[in-house]
């Protein structure tokens, strides 16, 4: 810890911090200039996020769409007494848990995962919970809530997300839906439903929808605990070079 001397013959002592607060005095003590001088306090940062982590854990068992890959994970390696580590094979979908879908997924020309535009998964995001049960997002059910120059929305549809069991009849998103929002300036659209086009569906009209306007696709979030409201979303996909999508750790922090 440095003395410096005061310009009138005094010493300026930084003092270790307490409760929070630098405190700078100069030192009193015999001879002429020294002198004690006022104390200044510097205001604390009580500012507190909470960090929602909206990813599902990626296990054994976890549900995926109907003829996908299963997850399986297997340890190759095992810490023993020639062994000094544990390494494991993991076998997996692309679409496996929360994850995003790249436009090579829907599109033969588009791009890779490995390849898209970062900036789109990290940013403010506006959550919204709709009413469980709907068979389809339409733009009225969002009328009104969306404001202009939002760039990221995530839709809560389910009232507690289905960890363990697969639910075909997940809420889907409409076409004319995408369209509206991105006429507001929505560039991703994030859903804890598996897919934003149902099912059963095989002209992908949403994704289509998203095709056309250069869009981003988060699906599988759990949203269960989010209240509704501005966030700051981090969901980074894998770089996976040449891949129609990967897994995602999506959090939420609060602003």
């Amino acid at each position: 810890m440095a003395l410096q001397p005061h310009e009138n013959g005094g010493t300026d002592h930084r003092l270790p911090v307490r409760d929070g607060r630098d405190q700078r005095r100069q030192v009193s003590g015999e001879g002429p200039g020294y002198q004690l001088l006022p104390r200044t306090t510097e205001p604390e940062d009580r500012t507190v996020s909470r960090i929602y982590d909206i990813t599902q854990p990626i296990r054994s068992g976890i549900p995926v769409w109907p003829g996908d890959t299963d997850y399986a994970e297997q340890r190759v390696w095992a810490i023993d007494a020639s062994c000094p580590v544990n390494v494991s094979r993991l076998t997996l979908s692309t679409h496996t848990g929360t994850h995003a879908d790249a436009p090579l997924h829907y599109d033969a020309g588009g791009l890779p995962i490995g390849a898209v535009d970062l900036d789109l998964y990290l940013g403010p995001a506006l959550v919204l919970h709709l009413p469980p049960g709907l068979n389809r997002v339409e733009s009225g059910h969002l009328a009104g809530r969306v404001p202009t120059g939002t760039r990221r929305l995530l839709l809560r549809t389910y009232d507690r997300f289905p960890q363990d069991v697969w639910d075909s009849d997940f809420t889907a998103i409409g076409a004319d839906t995408i369209d509206s929002l991105a006429g507001q300036g929505v560039r991703l659209i994030g859903v804890d439903a598996p897919s934003l086009d149902p099912q059963s569906s095989k002209t992908m009209d949403a994704h289509m929808a998203v095709r056309r306007h250069g869009m981003a696709i988060l699906e599988g979030l759990v949203l269960d605990d989010v209240p509704e409201g501005m966030f700051e979303l981090i969901a980074l996909p894998l770089r996976l070079a040449t891949a129609d999508a990967a897994p995602v750790r999506a959090i939420l922090r609060s602003l």
